[in-house]
């Protein structure tokens, strides 16, 4: 499956976990390495940088913005190997109000 596909499969999991969330697609060319989708859900966010497989490419800077947005709210890298570990992960920071907690890159 192509990054493309997944992500758009992603999204629709997004909404349908979250009703009411705003899902917005960030430019890579804008913030070189910025998590691929910005989740807005009522007065909390969370980044995730999509992957197709856990051995997609990393870019140099996804590492640094994923650790530092997740100490500001919840970041992390997903892929269909951990999408359910991270979909728990972002319920639970909605639930409590954020993550301190880094999900490990791959």
């Amino acid at each position: 499956m192509r990054e493309s596909q997944y992500q758009a499969k992603l999204i629709d999991e997004l909404e349908r976990r979250f009703p009411g969330c705003v899902i917005l697609k960030n430019d890579a060319e804008y913030v070189n390495g910025i998590p691929d989708l910005l989740i807005l859900h009522g007065n909390q966010w969370a980044m995730l940088e999509v992957k197709a497989s856990p051995t997609s490419k990393i870019q140099p800077l996804q590492p640094y913005w994923v650790e530092r947005l997740d100490r500001m709210s919840f970041a992390a890298f997903i892929d269909p190997s951990n999408e359910e570990d991270v979909l728990r992960g972002l319920e639970q920071a909605f639930s409590t109000g954020g993550s301190t907690r880094l999900l490990e890159c791959q």
